[in-house]
Formats: C-alpha cells, structure tokens, sequence
C-alpha cells in the first residue's frame, strides 16, 4: 500500500521501518513511568515492545522530601526542590530522546495520560516524522485558546473538576513546585484526592495508586505553551481516550480539546475511544484500555 506525506498520514509512514511497533507512554502529573505497569504488561503480551518514561526528576530518580518522610509539615513547607526550575522543555527533550532511540527499531506510538499530554503535544511537533501514532489518555492537548495546562485547566468546560488546590503544602511560587502530601491521614483530603484519581477504585487500589504518587510538579510544567502546530504535530494520525467520570479533566473539557484540535487539522481528526465510566486513571481492568492502543499499532 502506498502512504503519501499528505494531512492524515504520519509523515513517519513515509519512511518504513522493520520491527515490533514501540508504545513509549508518558505519565501524568506527581506520577511515574510505573503508573503505566498494567498497561505495559498487556502491551508487551499482545506481542509490543513498550518504554514507560520517567520524567526528570521523577520514578527511579525521584526526590522525596526529608520533611515528607518524617510528615513534618511545617518543614514540607518549606523544603528546597531539585525540581524547581524544570519545564517543558526538560520533558520534552527527555521523551524525544526516547522516541529518537525506540523509532531505531520500528514504528512508534507516543501515549500520554493527564499531564503527559503537553509533552506528547511538545514531541510532535518536534520529531513528527519518527511518530507512527499520538494518544492522549484523559490528557491535556493545549489549543490556540487553551495553550497552556493552566489555561485547560481554567476552562469553563472544567469548573466541575475536582482541584487539589487547597490541600497544597507551602507556597508554591516560592518553592518552584506544587507540593501535595499523599501520605495524609485526614479523612477529607484523602475523599478529595479519591474523587479526583479513582472515585470508582476500592479503597486498597486507590491507596496503591497513593503509594505510587510523589509530592512534586514543577510549576513552570503547568504554565509552559504546548500548541501543536498543523504543518507537523497536526500531520500524525491521533487518538483519544475519553474517560467520561474523569473529575481531573472533565469530560466537557476532553470534549473541547478534541474539538479544537479537530478545527486546526480537519483532514485529520482524532480517533475516539470513548470510556464512559472510566475515572481519571482509566478502568481497574487494563485489558480495555490496552486493546484500544492495540488498534494503533503499524
């Protein structure tokens, strides 16, 4: 079959590559690569290679605070971050370097989940040609009128999502992050932090997911443009999965995002999976989720 370089196709189809499809997957804000295992395990057994990105700063090399450790809040306030200063520049570069590497041995679909959106927005627009695929998961895909995660965030599309705002620890323009406390005890902030991740989760899994959450973002993350443009970002084929009780990333706020994209690049629009009752980090069950990235794959 013959690709041209034309709107819908992925400017990569014209450069063929042998080898299994790669899924590199970008995690989302105060996470890791590791959010990604149930996933990656049924990536990996439906015959795909997979690489789970860790930010900077992040996963194997995450900061944990002293003062987070010992619960002393007063302390946590005020704790210096290594990951001030990092933005998204620093992702970016993190995953395209990935992307660079993985594209050596065959197709690639660039996966991104909340946060990690901006980044996938960021890397297709800066290596387009090495990309088979893009996927937003419940993530961020910043428009002209929504450039930045702030701004999506700030939609009237999103007033009904639940912020972690309240519970943060310090001042987050001194320390260069935003600093939440996972390990709290408090029952009213541990009900918000379960509204906005998992509502639907049982309370193990949702404190699993906890455990796996680090206290961290930088600030500059949120603020940083991540417009795809339409002569590359917008020529690779793309999907997304909507997760429809999502209180992180409302529905409404999904809904806009796709539709803008779509406005800038009508001869390619996005590919959606819809997951009606799917929180904010997807269903329980990966087997869905990962079928639907299946369907992606060269």
């Amino acid at each position: 079959m013959a690709l041209t370089g034309g709107l819908g196709a992925s400017p990569a189809a014209a450069e063929p590559r042998r080898g299994p499809t790669t899924y590199v997957l970008v995690h989302g804000t105060h996470s890791a690569g590791a959010f990604w295992m149930p996933i990656a395990r049924e990536l990996s057994l439906r015959g795909h290679r997979v690489v789970m990105v860790d930010q900077p700063r992040h996963g194997t090399r995450a900061f944990v605070p002293e003062s987070y450790q010992r619960q002393d809040l007063a302390a946590m306030a005020v704790e210096p971050s290594p990951l001030k200063g990092l933005g998204l520049d620093d992702y970016e570069a993190r995953v395209t370097g990935i992307v660079r590497r993985a594209a050596r041995g065959g197709p690639v679909v660039l996966v991104g989940h909340s946060l990690g959106g901006v980044s996938v927005s960021r890397v297709g627009d800066a290596v387009p040609h090495l990309l088979h695929h893009v996927c937003y998961m419940a993530a961020f895909c910043p428009s002209r009128a929504l450039p930045t995660a702030d701004a999506c965030t700030a939609a009237p599309e999103n007033a009904d999502a639940v912020s972690p705002v309240e519970l943060t620890v310090g001042d987050p323009d001194r320390l260069g992050v935003l600093r939440l406390n996972f390990r709290t005890g408090d029952r009213r902030a541990l009900a918000l932090l379960k509204e906005m991740i998992c509502a639907d989760y049982p309370d193990a899994d949702f404190r699993r997911i906890l455990a796996g959450m680090q206290t961290d973002e930088p600030i500059a993350t949120y603020a940083g443009r991540a417009v795809g443009r339409a002569d590359s970002w917008g020529r690779v084929p793309r999907t997304y999965l909507r997760f429809g009780r999502d209180r992180t990333i409302a529905t409404a706020l999904q809904d806009r995002m796709i539709a803008e994209a779509d406005a800038l690049t009508p001869g390619n629009r996005f590919r959606v999976h819809d997951f009606p009752e799917a929180s904010h980090v997807g269903p329980l069950d990966p087997a869905s989720v990962a079928a639907a990235l299946d369907t992606l794959a060269a």
